[in-house]
């Protein structure tokens, strides 16, 4: 029976945006090192508080598995000499292993038979391994940001005051930085703040609870949304949900409590947003709602210690949002008297980026692209879309979005409503800046749609053309979450808007500012839309080959590539996809080279010639046809048609045939055959049951 080990690492408090990451990082770096070091384990789990990150292993084996070096020696031809002695080689090899000669056994491999020395290496006990195994654990958990403290080298999210490690009971001694291992752990900072002594998980859990620590973050989790669905409801409402302020305020407590506290009903004729923005972002508290979802005078906040009196607590909070809405008020009605249009002048004293002006100049570029596109999928809209372009970025001069950056569009859209502007340009005034993260709300209104894509495309195509382009580890302007944001957008809308024509439209305006050719930039951009949107394919479950093959013949028109996938997907399970397949790899790794050529029937000189020249023109027009009409179900099924008559050419003939001219023109017939096909997919790059 396998032995238990615990882990806890006891900091000063760590921020809860690290802490979901860490835990989890720590199981993964424990299960590395532990079979890295070929010692057994069973059931692992991590918990964790701002204060404490902890590990437990059970059922470590006690030992680590032995294991067997197998070296290879020379070859046995060279090893003995004719009579059978050991030549110099093999005494060397011998020697080096610390074997015998006679202890060398003989191994046959693909190049001959070679000597081979085995040795067996005894596990050693897990105990004196432990030591090691912990201190890279914990030295090897990664944090976006870290620290050194007193005259320490050693870096960490927040100084470790102490560390709890035990294997079967017993301390597992090692140091880090200047703290000592041991087998105490403490409780609460402020309810129960002594130390205590552990010797087992059970003992550990109950001694946390005892010490007024809630370990586990699941059960704090549950414990907060418990409690505040009950104090919500004392007030006649319900938690306004949130998982992100949820999970937020769980790893930010140890022993969380709620007070249910209450603010002036005149603060309710601020627009929802701003109340519901001031409580989550900024004072982490949960709003309360009635059942129609409007907001209550009310707010839940939770707490890290058990109050002696809740309604000194209550109080507290009550002045915090009281003094944070107060300024809020006056935000909004000292903004109010300047209407939104009058504002998008001030945006020239705003800089977007050094490298691509003002704020003002790219309300002038997206404005103007905005209006390419709104020509391209509905000019009616045209005014609209112009006048949402034009006001999209004015509430940035605005007090309010100065405060509270996250309502930046928001109140563009509360502004633009007071100034009596069209309620459709006001809401794409906020629908511009959608989605905000991976799978969010889209624009619900063309002209929101409109006005985000050129806004992003703007961004992108301003980014790529002074150089800042992201890379592996780095995206400082969000540019792969804009593209995905346009590539969503494209989808979910079915616009069919030619990406290389948007993008050089882009790149039109933006020329004055570029560092490079339009060309290559416009290349750059379209490989890494290309990339954002395979990416979405995969995540959404296409398989790999049939959107590898669609996107190889281009991305021009996302709309089109995504109808190809989801035709090809279902065309997959027909009988005759595969064989098709192979035939036309075979195609393409023939003419690999050819191009240019002209079919001459006159010198057909099979029936097999002739019968595939036939059936191909007969499909041709149809397979065209179906492909301007965008029906690629049909397109497929026409296809089908070819795989007897390939089938049927490639048994009876020989394409690389000696006369030259009967050479060209069968070649000629399959480049035919494979540009229909590169018109739809390249059939090549699926993987076909000889492939496995």
């Amino acid at each position: 029976m396998g032995k238990e080990l615990l882990l806890e690492i006891g900091t000063e408090e760590i921020p809860a945006a690290f802490l979901p990451k860490a835990l989890k990082d720590l199981e993964e770096i424990a299960r590395r090192e532990l079979a890295a070091n070929r010692i057994r384990y069973g059931e692992t789990r991590t918990m964790g508080t701002p204060r404490r990150l902890f590990l437990a292993v059970e059922g470590i084996a006690e030992r680590q598995e032995d294991q067997v070096i197998e070296k290879l020696g020379p070859a046995v031809r060279v090893a003995f000499d004719e009579q059978g002695n050991p030549s110099r080689a093999a005494v060397g090899f011998a020697k080096g292993q610390g074997i015998d000669i006679a202890g060398l056994e003989r191994l046959v491999t693909e190049k001959g038979e070679y000597l081979c020395a085995r040795k067996k290496i005894i596990g050693e006990a897990t105990g004196n391994l432990l030591p090691a195994i912990l201190t890279k654990v914990i030295t090897e958990i990664p944090f976006r940001k870290s620290m050194r403290w007193s005259d320490q080298e050693f870096r960490f999210a927040r100084p470790i005051h102490w560390i709890l490690a035990l294997f079967d009971g017993r301390i597992v001694p090692f140091r880090i930085a200047d703290v000592e291992s041991g087998n105490t752990s403490r409780g609460h900072r402020f309810m129960s703040p002594e130390s205590f002594p552990v010797g087992s998980r059970e003992e550990y859990l109950a001694g946390m609870r005892n010490h007024f620590v809630i370990v586990d973050p699941a059960e704090r989790k549950e414990i907060i949304r418990e409690e505040t669905r009950k104090a919500a409801a004392t007030v006649g409402g319900r938690v306004l949900p949130s998982e992100e302020l949820l999970e937020t305020v769980t790893f930010l407590t140890e022993y969380p409590t709620v007070v249910c506290g209450a603010f002036d009903r005149e603060f309710l004729k601020l627009p929802q947003e701003v109340l519901i923005t001031t409580m989550i972002s900024h004072q982490k508290y949960f709003p309360v709602v009635d059942e129609n979802g409007a907001l209550l005078p009310h707010f839940l906040t939770v707490n890290n210690t058990l109050a002696r009196d809740p309604s000194v607590v209550k109080r507290g909070n009550e002045k915090v949002i009281r003094a944070r809405l107060s300024d809020a008020r006056f935000f909004f009605e000292a903004d109010r008297k300047i209407p939104l249009d009058r504002r998008v002048e001030d945006l020239r004293k705003v800089t977007f980026h050094t490298l691509l002006g003002t704020s003002f100049e790219k309300v002038m570029r997206f404005r103007q692209l905005a209006a390419w596109i709104a020509g391209r999928i509905d000019p009616t809209i045209a005014g609209r879309v112009d006048r949402a372009a034009l006001l999209a970025k004015a509430d940035l001069d605005t007090q309010m979005v100065g405060e509270f950056a996250e309502l930046q569009g928001i109140m563009g859209r509360e502004y633009a409503l007071l100034a009596g502007e069209d309620p459709i340009v006001a809401k794409a005034i906020h629908e511009h800046y959608l989605p905000t993260a991976a799978g969010g709300s889209l624009p619900e209104t063309d002209e929101g749609a409109i006005v985000s894509i050129a806004d992003k495309m703007d961004t992108i195509c301003g980014f790529f053309g002074v150089d800042l382009i992201p890379t592996g580890t780095a995206d400082p302007y969000a540019l792969r979450r804009q593209a995905l944001g346009i590539i969503n957008i494209i989808l979910a809308k079915r616009y069919s808007l030619p990406l290389d024509e948007l993008l050089e439209e882009s790149l039109t305006i933006l020329q004055p500012l570029l560092k490079r050719p339009i060309d290559e930039i416009k290349a750059a951009v379209l490989k890494f839309f290309k990339g954002r949107f395979e990416n979405l394919l995969i995540t959404q479950g296409h398989p790999y080959d049939v959107i590898d093959a669609v996107l190889a013949t281009g991305v021009r028109n996302l709309i089109t590539a995504d109808e190809k996938i989801r035709a090809m997907e279902t065309f997959k399970s027909h009988p005759d996809f595969h064989p098709l397949a192979v035939a036309f790899k075979r195609v393409v790794n023939i003419i690999r080279g050819f191009h240019n050529g002209v079919v001459d029937p006159g010198l057909f000189s099979g029936e097999e010639e002739k019968n595939l020249h036939e059936a191909f023109l007969k499909i041709r027009e149809t397979v065209l046809t179906n492909i301007s009409r965008g029906d690629y179900s049909g397109v497929f099924s026409e296809l089908a048609r070819l795989r007897k008559p390939v089938d049927a050419f490639f048994e009876a003939v020989l394409v690389m045939a000696e006369d030259e001219k009967v050479r060209f023109n069968r070649l000629s017939l399959l480049e035919e055959i494979s540009t229909l096909f590169h018109d739809v997919a390249d059939f090549s790059r699926i993987v076909t049951e000889s492939q496995g």
